[in-house]
């Protein structure tokens, strides 16, 4: 009993039959993850062309995230303040890179990046992206707006 015990501290509980055959079903079952990459495939070919077009963005090889660098949105703009007045101003949440990696050698991989997750329908996905390329036009033309500081002399 002593050895079982250790094997399901690192194994888990044990499934009734019910359970099991269960889990055979569902592992067995291809439809689904089918149709789902089927979804994302749409997502990334409606949602990529709009976002592209205000930030450097590209398609993943995998995954369901989108990964755009807002560093040259405007000057002063970075992952953070950029998801930020994201949410504030356009009610969409995206995650700053600079937070999901760790400076090594004084770099952060994500620092500049926001990652999009696609876990919405299709429909919230396109209207997310106009949002977020909307908030990135407003950024670069807010700037633009700007006049120059006024440049004083003691002389």
């Amino acid at each position: 009993l002593k050895q079982f015990l250790l094997y399901r501290t690192y194994h888990g509980s044990a499934m009734s039959p019910t359970v099991q055959q269960a889990s055979i079903a569902a592992w067995n079952d291809e439809t689904h993850v089918i149709a789902n990459r089927d979804m994302y495939r749409e997502k990334f070919a409606q949602v990529t062309p709009i976002l592209a077009r205000e930030l450097d963005v590209a398609l993943p090889d995998a995954g369901f995230y989108l990964w755009a660098d807002v560093s040259r949105v405007a000057p002063g703009v970075d992952d953070l303040s950029f998801a930020r007045s994201l949410l504030a101003q356009y009610n969409v949440s995206v995650l700053p890179g600079s937070l999901l990696a760790r400076e090594a050698h004084g770099v952060n991989p994500g620092a500049g990046r926001i990652r999009l997750a696609l876990v919405c329908d299709l429909a919230a996905a396109v209207e997310a992206a106009h949002r977020i390329a909307d908030h990135a036009r407003s950024m670069r033309s807010q700037v633009a707006l700007t006049p120059p500081p006024t440049v004083l002399s003691a002389s």
